[in-house]
């Protein structure tokens, strides 16, 4: 494939000429009945010179355009300037930065590319592009028949393999063509379109979460908090993931234990009529496995979020936590992993790689910290079947806790509001959730600095807001890139949109030196970057770039509007 992308990009202005010289009617007019419709998202694979991008855009489709080849991607986004379209370097078959986007599509083109596509990758090919798919959405590959008279690579290609490839990942074949002439008159050449659709979620991940949430045996509530943590990861640590390889996922395995001890931390530390904890298993008289004297009891006067990403902990504070991460690892083996399953007993949903680590004399939660336990690994589709899915699940997940609970003798006898079950069971303590940058603001100010609102370039006085970029009603997140200073008027009249792609583009110089005035130190900007890379996607590990932030924000926004379909601003 490489030997085509430099092609592609040494022949771009040819290349473009040639494929703007036809039009999306006429190259595409066998599947007609299954052209986009206004409101789809789109993904157009191989998008060259930007010809369909550009038309479905224009017909009002969400349009998504991915380039491997740098010249001819530039053309593209020269040629559809003037729409929303949004370009990423991506190519099959690991579509590394499209599937971090956490969007699935009602459309997705594969027009002029299986062709390059080698026989021993197309299967994974697949299977990244039926993964990709909202239910009922269409994948429509045209496959060219006809070798090049160029350098360009390609290989053999037939409905029958597009068939075969379908029917392993649970699409629908809806519509094959007949093979018809080639629209730029060269006779040796023929195409051929097959469209398919995935009438559901296509895996069955969503019933086996059902089960798990409503009909699994449970004498505790650990299969519950596995399910959860993972959702929270999905939905907030797009960046988390380490590897996507032969339909696996693989995750930090301290995140996992991160997330299960922020979560319980509210649960068992809170103390309610003088007495401690809500009980989280049927056994009353049964010491929860993870909570133990030389780990979570000397974390006491630690609150669930100060455990965040880029905290630092020293002495006691770090032995302890080290302890506690090991202890929850252990319970968390011997409980959900083992006891999640589908079907056999040996068909475990979930693998854990633990590594030996020793006590430290002190720690940042970073991404090597929580990558130095090990992993946690799950396929793929489950991963983002939970992570598409994040806002429906939760919501069973948290109800089904507090139902448990509620059944739990202990719990029982202590009349237990309800309301406090379900405020134990938050994510993020919002009380907290703007102070820090409020501060830096005023800190600033107070230096003599000239603090401008993002949104407008206002300069702000002693009346601000801090605006979460990202609204915290839909996906709550307090790291730094998220929080920005804004005029009172325009946080209240955003409220709880999201930015348009236009208004976020013109601030982006504002934003971006609103970064780099609030957080110098070398302190401050690790543990910028370090919230940044495991919540935004597509940033590498050790991004040190405020562009790069913004741009990953940027992706981010539209993966939140497309999932949880929050209005804009």
């Amino acid at each position: 494939m490489n030997k085509n992308i430099s092609f592609y990009h040494s022949n771009a202005d040819d290349l473009a000429s040639q494929y703007n010289s036809s039009v999306f009617e006429d190259v595409h007019q066998s599947w007609q009945p299954f052209w986009p419709q206004p409101g789809n998202k789109v993904l157009d694979v191989g998008a060259g010179s930007g010809r369909d991008a550009k038309w479905c855009s224009l017909l009002g489709c969400e349009t998504f355009a991915i380039e491997p080849a740098n010249a001819l991607r530039q053309l593209g986004q020269k040629n559809t300037c003037e729409t929303d379209v949004c370009w990423l370097d991506d190519a099959l078959p690991d579509l590394k930065k499209v599937t971090g986007l956490g969007i699935r599509f009602d459309l997705i083109l594969v027009s002029a590319v299986w062709m390059h596509i080698s026989p021993s990758a197309r299967k994974r090919a697949f299977r990244k592009l039926a993964n990709l798919l909202s239910p009922n959405g269409k994948l429509v590959i045209t496959l060219r028949h006809g070798s090049f008279n160029d350098e360009r690579l390609s290989y053999g290609v037939s409905t029958e393999e597009l068939e075969k490839l379908a029917k392993d990942y649970a699409l629908h074949l809806c519509h094959k063509s007949a093979l018809s002439e080639d629209v730029m008159g060269r006779s040796h050449v023929q195409w051929q379109t097959a469209v398919f659709n995935l009438p559901d979620d296509g895996s069955g991940d969503l019933t086996k979460i059902r089960h798990i949430i409503v009909n699994d045996n449970k004498s505790a509530t650990y299969k519950l908090a596995l399910l959860r943590t993972l959702i929270r990861i999905a939905d907030a640590h797009p960046g988390s993931v380490l590897d996507k390889s032969d339909g696996k996922v693989s995750l930090p395995l301290g995140l996992v234990a991160l997330y299960w001890i922020r979560q319980f931390k509210r649960l068992i530390d809170i103390e309610i009529d003088g007495i401690q904890g809500i009980q989280q298993n049927r056994d009353s008289g049964k010491e929860l496995g993870f909570v133990k004297e030389k780990g979570w009891h000397k974390l006491k006067h630690l609150s669930a979020d100060d455990l965040a990403i880029g905290a630092m902990f020293i002495g006691d504070d770090a032995i302890a936590l080290h302890n506690t991460i090991k202890d929850t690892l252990t319970t968390i083996k011997q409980g959900p992993v083992t006891f999640i399953y589908h079907g056999t007993k040996q068909n475990t949903l979930f693998q854990m790689e633990r590594r030996q680590k020793r006590s430290p004399s002190s720690l940042v939660i970073d991404s090597e910290f929580l990558l130095s336990y090990g992993n946690f690994v799950l396929d793929e589709s489950l991963w983002e079947c939970l992570r598409l899915y994040s806002c429906w699940i939760e919501p069973l997940v948290v109800n089904q806790w507090v139902q448990d609970m509620q059944r739990f003798q202990t719990n029982q006898s202590r009349n237990i509001g309800l309301q406090t079950y379900y405020d134990c069971l938050v994510w993020v303590d919002k009380d907290h959730d703007t102070r820090l940058v409020r501060k830096k603001v005023e800190a600033l100010q107070s230096d003599g600095a000239s603090i401008q609102s993002v949104w407008s370039g206002i300069k702000l006085h002693d009346q601000f807001h801090i605006d979460h970029c990202l609204p915290f009603a839909y996906w709550p997140n307090n790291d730094r890139w998220n929080l920005l200073p804004t005029t009172s008027a325009e946080n209240l009249n955003k409220g709880a949109r999201l930015p348009t792609v236009k208004r976020l583009g013109s601030s982006k110089e504002r934003i971006i030196e609103w970064w780099k005035i609030a957080w110098q130190s070398d302190s401050e900007k690790t543990r910028f970057f370090d919230e940044a890379v495991m919540s935004l996607p597509n940033l590498p590990l050790k991004c040190r770039d405020f562009e790069h932030v913004f741009e990953a924000m940027g992706l981010q926004v539209r993966g939140v509007k497309s999932r949880l379909l929050v209005n804009e601003w």
